[in-house]
């Protein structure tokens, strides 16, 4: 078992994923109203509904689902609505079950990614800044989960949002979202395409586009120490509302620290039980170095 992550780092603060407890505020009425225009309730159930919560100190949806009136999956439908979240069924699209920001939004995964998209738009995006990488020290730390779901959120909330896949060499988001990845970023840093080519928009997300990694080249680490990419994320902060980019691990030595620094700024994600202090600490310091700055951390536990 690993020790405890605790990054020290100057103006890091942690951003931990898996102490953000589930559920949104909900006017119950308002609920109760929308369920019964989807024919999910009926008039009599909501005050029937409302003295269960009052008496048990729940939620209107959490006390509608304890009496059996709907399903959790008609809760999380309703409140999609209400919230004006696009909301995937379970198989639409193909997509990964990995993409809980759109298949389970209301869910603890789902509420935890959102929570973490608040705190992201507050201490980074506020500042007008809108690229950032995720970065880890290891693999299966969660970096593409992570990014592809604040990815998802952002688009829900209206942003122009872009997700680029830097991980050259173990690139996932092609296959969470089921697009092709004969060409993505690798021909565009050598000049063989260009952005607008093999960016591909996800309208079922909104706002959503995504960039893939394309084809695996032998030399990852020169392609991005190239002055091309420097000049791409500047082009696309410009397009954008907000660019989020999945990098390679930094134990793979592929140019993660270039992504970041050509990001300008950093969310470093850690796993509970897994990422050893000292890598957490060896990653940090290696992005301080590049001249990234790191907005946070996020410690996962699923």
């Amino acid at each position: 078992m690993s020790e405890q992550v605790q990054i020290k780092a100057p103006n890091v603060e942690t951003l931990e994923i898996q102490q953000l407890k589930p559920g949104v505020p909900v006017g119950g009425k308002l609920l109760g109203r929308l369920l019964v225009e989807q024919g999910k309730l009926v008039d009599d159930d909501i005050e029937k509904i409302v003295r269960y919560a009052r008496k048990k100190r729940l939620r209107f949806g959490e006390a509608a689902v304890k009496l059996r009136l709907i399903s959790g999956r008609d809760l999380e439908h309703a409140m999609a609505t209400q919230f004006d979240y696009p909301f995937l069924e379970k198989g639409d699209g193909g997509y990964a079950k990995e993409l809980v920001a759109a298949y389970k939004p209301f869910s603890r995964k789902g509420v935890a990614v959102r929570n973490l998209c608040s705190q992201l738009l507050l201490r980074w995006h506020k500042e007008g800044e809108n690229s950032l990488a995720v970065v880890g020290s290891l693999e299966r730390e969660g970096r593409s989960y992570i990014a592809a779901n604040v990815a998802i959120v952002f688009s829900q909330l209206g942003y122009r949002t872009l997700l680029v896949d830097a991980d050259l060499q173990h690139a996932r988001q092609h296959k969470m979202f089921r697009v092709k990845n004969t060409s993505g970023l690798s021909a565009v840093l050598i000049g063989r395409t260009t952005p607008e080519l093999v960016i591909k928009k996800l309208p079922v997300f909104r706002a959503l586009s995504i960039m893939p990694a394309g084809a695996q080249p032998p030399n990852p680490v020169e392609l991005m120490g190239r002055r091309e990419l420097q000049s791409l994320m500047s082009d696309l902060r410009s397009q954008y509302d907000i660019v989020i980019v999945d990098s390679p691990s930094m134990t793979l030595r592929t140019g993660a620290e270039m992504v970041a620094r050509a990001c300008e700024h950093a969310l470093i994600v850690a796993r509970k039980n897994r990422t050893l202090v000292s890598d957490a600490q060896s990653l940090t310091d290696s992005l301080l170095s590049s001249g990234a700055k790191i907005v946070g951390t996020t410690l996962t536990d699923f």
